[in-house]
């Protein structure tokens, strides 16, 4: 693997791209009362606080709950578990939220905790959408969509997860 890593978006890239996300979820769901962030553990639960916190402000007549979705990522099977109930989600708009989207396994996995839920409408929600689907899984919302070589990597640093600035490398 090559040691050169690229920035592709700093600190204020990462502020903007976030706020503009809300927007688009705000716009896309304007008859709604209350929407559930599912942010998907570590960083996509972090994504989705922040997403959370920008929707407040300028939504502050919807609730806007979080629920966060802890993932074997590794597992070739579901084992996936939410830290609230799952049937706070029922006949809601449900937003499931990742940092980066690649092959779409992790999506695809927290979509299958919703399975046996009633739902008005699941979008989803990254900050990089690496275009490498190998699920039928896309990105409603994403900051940045970015075509690599398998090889690469991308890396998102959020400053609540890892102790240091903002940023998303490419390496």
């Amino acid at each position: 693997m090559s040691t050169k890593r690229t920035l592709i978006l700093d600190k204020e890239q990462i502020r903007q791209k976030s706020i503009r996300i809300a927007y688009q979820i705000l716009e896309d769901n304007f008859e709604e009362t209350s929407i559930v962030l599912a942010g998907i553990a570590d960083r996509g639960y972090v994504f989705a606080k922040r997403l959370q916190q920008i929707l407040a402000e300028i939504a502050p007549e919807k609730k806007f709950e979080l629920l966060k979705i802890s993932i074997a990522k590794t597992k070739r099977s579901l084992d996936a578990t939410a830290d609230e109930p799952l049937e706070i989600a029922k006949d809601k708009v449900i937003i499931l939220i990742d940092d980066v989207l690649n092959s779409g396994r992790t999506l695809a996995y927290g979509l299958g905790l919703f399975l046996d839920i009633p739902l008005k409408k699941m979008r989803t929600a990254v900050l990089i959408d690496r275009s490498h689907h190998q699920f039928p899984l896309f990105s409603d919302y994403y900051g940045l969509k970015l075509s690599t070589i398998l090889k690469e990597h991308v890396d998102v640093v959020l400053e609540e997860s890892d102790g240091t600035e903002d940023a998303a490398w490419l390496s």
